[in-house]
Parts: structure tokens; C-alpha cells; sequence
């Protein structure tokens, strides 16, 4: 959603020759199909730290017992868990996301990737039917997820997850979901469908060649191939591309239905009506003067939004609720837009048709926050200052430019902050 390890000189080795009477669950002996590389070694960490998640693990282990974990997975599980120093390394220090969305964008639908996956939908084509008749989720989505997740398998990661969550966990930043998430790691490893050594993924924890996290694995996994596991971290990608496809049908995607399609704009037109709040049908929107880019009206594929990612300088999609199912997977609006546009160019359709304003900059985080504190000192409450544009502060933006006569699209550009500084 988002490793055989040595510590020191101490080395991890995976456990084999269980007895006969452990559960089926437990007699798990690894996948029929070989991993993409070994797992990356964990490096040493001091004895404090390490006694401390020592002591939180010992602390933890009754939740655990009373969540039904079994004395063996406990024993399994533990004793390859050792304080990860890497993960918190890359907890702390999480690069500021400053790029513009064509950039992303650019990046997630670039030649390579769209070629890629092309092929990957030729070599998989029987099971992606498959998927598709099972699911009715095109398979091109659940292509364009697997490229955007791991870039068609090529990186699933190689952190193995219990001592990365169990790190995370007793770290105690995110103390409460990575708890949950090391809970959930557990039963997966009970369940037997991995093995504590072969369970691999992300620094934070998502697996496999569509990145789930451990509770989404536990709630939309599917064994798609029947072979009594939910394989999603092997070389072969059907579980994984079956379990993508069952998360977007109980997400509540519709069949048949555009994620988006995108649209003009008439001129004056009231950017009141733009935002996910506001949906009308595309008739509805039609009547005001919607259209679709080549002059044609959108079909009535239900209820709809208008998004305007880049301000009114920028494209215009009008987007229904299968926008939504994949959001649910990841809540970015440019991640949605990434798998969206990524799956149109996989169906053979062209991207989009009017330009992004490329000459705009970006706002860094520290210039997000004074916009914040800026209209909240005018009365506008973004209530809340932490340079993240969510709705509140979409919301303050835009009553401020209809205020000063702008085009009230709610997008926070340098242009705006410059502006709001001559207030």
C-alpha cells in the first residue's frame, strides 16, 4: 500500500525441518517460486535500542497470545526480530514531496513504463481475463497499480517486515498503527502463507508486487491460483494482481465506468461548483456548459466531480466514483491520476489534451504553512498551520479569492502566496 538478516556477526537462517505435528498453517516451508534477490541485512544497532524493543517485544507478546497467535508463530516470528536502525533512519527522514504533479506524472506514465506494461498485459493475458471476468475490474487498472506499486515486480523491496514493523512499533511515532500492522504481520505468518523469512516488503511494511500493508493483505488477499496461499510476494504475480482486483470491487468499483474523463470548461465558469464535494451528473453538468475535450458531452456514467489538479491554468477531469475505489488504495489525488492515465495509455488511448502551466513553482512546505498562517491572520481559518493543503485550507483559499476578485479555483500557487503577502 507499502530480510534473511545478519546483525553483527549474528546470522539469520529460515526455519525448516518443522516436526509433523505442527499445523498445516505452521508447516509452511517457503514459496515454489524463488524470491527476486535476498533479503537486505539489518544493520547493527546499539545494545540500548535494542534491549528496548526487546523489552517492548516481550511486553507485547500477551496482546499477541490473546489476538490468537500460537506459541510457535510467536517463537518464529521472534526470534529474527532485531532493531532495525535503517527503518528509522528512513521514518525520520522522508524527502518533502515538492514535485509538481506534471513531473509525477511524467514519471508514472513515462514511455518505458506504458511499454512495459503493455507487455506485461500480453504475458499475463490469460490470467489478467481471468482477473477481470472474476473481479470486473479492467485489467489494465490493475496493471497500472502494479507498475505504479514495484514497477511491474522489478521492486518489491527486500526489508523483511516483522523486525521492520516491530521497530517502527516500539519507536512509538506511529506507535498505535505500526502495533496494529505488526498484529496483523503475525497472523499472516500464522495463516501460512508465507514464513517469517520469505515475509518481505517496504521499509514501512507494504509487500509484494502490489505493495499491500499487512491489514489490507489480511482483508482483500485473495488465493487466486488455489494453491491453498495468498502468494503475493513470488515471482508469479496472480495472487497479487487477483488480490489488487478483489481490494478496487470491494472499494466499490463500477464496471464500465471511466475513473475520469477529461473536460473544458465554459468561460465564467463558477469554480464554487469544482471539488469532490460537489457532484451533479454529467447532464447536469452539461446544461452548464461541461464538455468533454473533443466537444462532446459525457455519457451518464453516474454522479461526477470536476477536479482541477493544477488550478484553472491547468486540465479539467471530470471524475466519478471508480476515481474514488482507487483512491481507496492510495489517497493521492496524483497517485489516482497516475494509475488512471497510466491505465488509459495501456487501453491505447492518449493522454491528456491541455497543457499543465510548467512555468508555475511549487510550494515548499514552509511556504504551505505561511500560506496557511496568512489567510487564517485575515479571518480566513485554515484551521490548522502544518503546510498541508487539505480541504480546509482549499476551502479558506477559495473564499479569499472570490473575495479579491480571483478565479476562486482553490489551487495554492507561488502567484497566490505573493499575492496574499501584498494583502
Amino acid at each position: 500500500m507499502r530480510h534473511a538478516a545478519n546483525l553483527g556477526t549474528l546470522t539469520l537462517v529460515a526455519f525448516t525441518g518443522l516436526s509433523a505435528c505442527s499445523s498445516p498453517a505452521e508447516r509452511y516451508a517457503g514459496p515454489s517460486v524463488p524470491l527476486g534477490g535476498a533479503a537486505e541485512a539489518i544493520p547493527a544497532a546499539d545494545g540500548l535500542h535494542e534491549q528496548g524493543l526487546q523489552n517492548w517485544l516481550a511486553a507485547f507478546k500477551p496482546r499477541a497470545m490473546a489476538e490468537g497467535i500460537s506459541e510457535r508463530t510467536w517463537a518464529r516470528s521472534a526470534a529474527i526480530i532485531r532493531y532495525n536502525p535503517k527503518v528509522i533512519e528512513r521514518d525520520r527522514y522522508q524527502a518533502e514531496f515538492t514535485k509538481p504533479i506534471w513531473d509525477y506524472l511524467d514519471g508514472a506514465v513515462s514511455p518505458d513504463r506504458v511499454a512495459t506494461g503493455q507487455a506485461m498485459l500480453a504475458r499475463h493475458q490469460a490470467v489478467l481475463q481471468a482477473i477481470e471476468a472474476r473481479y470486473g475490474v479492467d485489467r489494465e487498472v490493475v496493471v497500472a497499480i502494479w507498475g505504479m506499486e514495484s514497477n511491474y515486480g522489478r521492486n518489491r523491496g527486500k526489508t523483511l517486515i516483522l523486525p521492520a514493523l516491530a521497530t517502527l512499533a516500539y519507536d512509538g511515532r506511529r506507535g498505535a498503527f505500526f502495533e496494529q500492522q505488526f498484529l496483523d504481520a503475525l497472523k499472516i505468518i500464522q495463516a501460512g502463507d508465507t514464513d517469517p523469512m520469505h515475509l518481505t516488503g517496504s521499509w514501512a511494511g507494504a509487500m509484494g508486487h502490489t505493495q499491500f500493508i499487512p491489514s489490507s493483505y489480511l482483508a482483500h488477499a485473495v488465493d487466486f491460483t488455489g494453491d491453498g496461499r495468498r502468494d503475493i510476494w513470488s515471482d508469479d504475480p496472480a495472487d497479487a494482481l487477483a488480490s489488487t482486483a478483489a481490494y478496487l470491487a470491494q472499494s466499490g468499483w463500477t464496471r464500465g465506468q471511466p475513473w475520469a474523463v477529461e473536460v473544458t470548461l465554459p468561460a465564467g465558469f463558477d469554480y464554487a461548483h469544482s471539488g469532490k464535494r460537489v457532484t451533479k451528473s454529467p447532464a447536469d453538468w452539461a446544461a452548464l456548459g461541461v464538455r468533454r475535450v473533443d466537444g462532446g458531452v459525457v455519457p451518464g456514467h453516474g454522479a461526477a466531480s470536476i477536479l482541477l489538479p493544477a488550478g484553472a491554468r491547468g486540465p479539467a477531469l471530470m471524475i466519478f466514483d471508480n476515481f474514488a475505489a482507487i483512491a481507496r488504495y492510495n489517497t493521492s489525488d496524483a497517485y489516482v491520476m497516475g494509475v488512471g492515465l497510466l491505465s488509459d495509455r495501456l487501453k491505447g488511448r492518449g493522454g491528456l489534451v491541455a497543457p499543465w502551466p510548467r512555468d508555475a513553482r511549487v510550494l515548499s512546505s514552509a511556504e504551505k504553512q505561511e500560506l496557511q498562517q496568512r489567510l487564517t491572520s485575515l479571518g480566513y481559518d485554515t484551521q490548522g498551520t502544518d503546510g498541508k493543503i487539505g480541504q480546509k485550507t482549499i476551502d479558506a483559499l477559495t473564499a479569499w479569492q472570490r473575495a479579491n476578485g480571483l478565479a476562486p479555483d482553490g489551487y495554492a500557487s507561488a502567484a497566490v502566496l505573493e499575492r496574499l503577502r501584498r494583502s
